[in-house]
Order: structure tokens, then sequence, then C-alpha cells
């Protein structure tokens, strides 16, 4: 875990710190990236010793939100992250959204996608924060709006962005939710025939609602719900 392996951007960030330090806090940041994915509590570990040492430091507090994220502790995900926005960090407002519905507050997921931040996120971003509405729509019992909210161009199988399955699997699970049976299991294969990764288990999420064997529909955090982080989607 050396220094230059931070993202130039990162390092740019930490220019304001003495350089020992910023080498410092540099390989942490590493770490976090290197481990969010596979072993997030020893990421946040990174992350929080980061924090302690540059707890002023925007890239800082962003990865320590997002370290936080990924282990589950959305509370101090939702605070670093805040911390990062005033700080004109990046706030990734669908992982924000998501941290609230985790902590039963759908409905401030929903204020956060009316917010002014909300209207300048790119197509990426803003997908991934439709996709958590949708799951705090259903969290509400709201499953027709559920259903709307996700009838979007971007629900397009012909198209190759990597967000389409999840878009998708997130559109079956409110087609699911709202009792549209047949049209959840062409959605979940539309999820699965776009799916080159294998991210989702959308194939068998169809073969089950198919034969009626299929759960209820999936909480926050889990495979279609879940908006890309520090390293990649968790979900």
């Amino acid at each position: 875990m050396t220094a230059d392996l931070l993202d130039p951007e990162a390092r740019r960030d930490l220019r304001g710190l003495p350089k020992d330090l910023a080498d410092i806090v540099a390989r942490h940041l590493v770490a976090v990236g290197e481990l969010v994915d596979d072993d997030p509590e020893q990421a946040l570990a990174h992350a929080r010793f980061a924090r302690h040492r540059a707890s002023r430091v925007a890239i800082v507090r962003e990865a320590s939100g997002l370290a936080a994220y990924h282990a589950g502790e959305w509370a101090e995900a939702l605070s670093e992250l805040r911390a990062s926005r005033r700080m004109g960090g990046d706030g990734h407002l669908p992982v924000m959204a998501d941290a609230e519905r985790a902590l039963g507050r759908p409905e401030r997921a929903i204020e956060l996608s009316r917010s002014p931040e909300a209207r300048d996120l790119d197509t990426e971003d803003a997908v991934e924060l439709l996709i958590v509405v949708s799951g705090a729509r259903r969290d509400l019992g709201e499953n027709d709006a559920a259903v709307v909210g996700l009838q979007v161009p971007e629900l397009d199988a012909a198209r190759d962005d990597p967000w389409v399955p999840r878009l998708f699997y997130a559109y079956a699970e409110a087609l699911q939710a709202a009792g549209r049976t047949d049209d959840a299991v062409r959605a979940f294969l539309e999820a699965a025939r776009t799916d080159v990764e294998g991210e989702t288990d959308a194939e068998e999420r169809a073969i089950m609602l198919g034969v009626g064997d299929d759960a209820d529909a999936a909480g926050p955090s889990e495979n279609g719900d879940t908006p890309s982080g520090l390293a990649g989607s968790s979900g």
C-alpha cells in the first residue's frame, strides 16, 4: 500500500497536509479502496484512522462514509458523507439515500432525491438514486409509485450501461410488490439477460417467481437496490 497508488485527484486533495502526514493518509485511503469489497470492517478501520489524522479533508470524510456504508454502519456513513458535502466534496447522494432507507427512514431517502444536488447528478448516479427511491416507496407501501418511478428512458435492455441489470432488477421487484407477477418475471429475465457479469440472482428470481416460490421483495442494500460505492456495487 504505497501513497502513489492513490488516485491523482485524491492526492491533490491532500496537498494541504504536511508531506509525511499526506503520505500516511494516502496509504490508508489506498487500503480502504483495496479492502472495501472483501473486508469492509478492515477497510473501515483504515478509514477511521485516516479521519483521525485528517478530519478536515473532504476526500478523507468521503472515503470514511463509503467505507462505513459498505460495513453496514449506516449512521456513521451519513455523518461522514454529510461532512464531505459541507466541505465541497462528493456526498454520494444515492448512498446517503440508501443509508436513510436502511435506518428505517424512507421518507428522508425520498427527500434527498428532491434536493438541488439530485438535479445535477450524472446519468449513472441518477439511475442509482431512482432505484433507491423506488425501494423507499415500497417500504412505505406505495407500490404503484415504486413502479412508475422506474419507468424512465434508461429502462432499455438495448443499452449496455453497467447499471441496466440493476435497474431492471429493481423494476422487477417493484412490479412484484405491486402484484404484477407476470410483468415481474419478464423484468427479472431482462435483468438476467443484460447481466453479463452475473452480479445479480435475477434468473433464479424469475424462475422462483414463475413457480410461485419467491420471497418478499428485497429490502435496502440488496441486489438491485444497492447503489455503487467506493469500489463498485455491494449488492
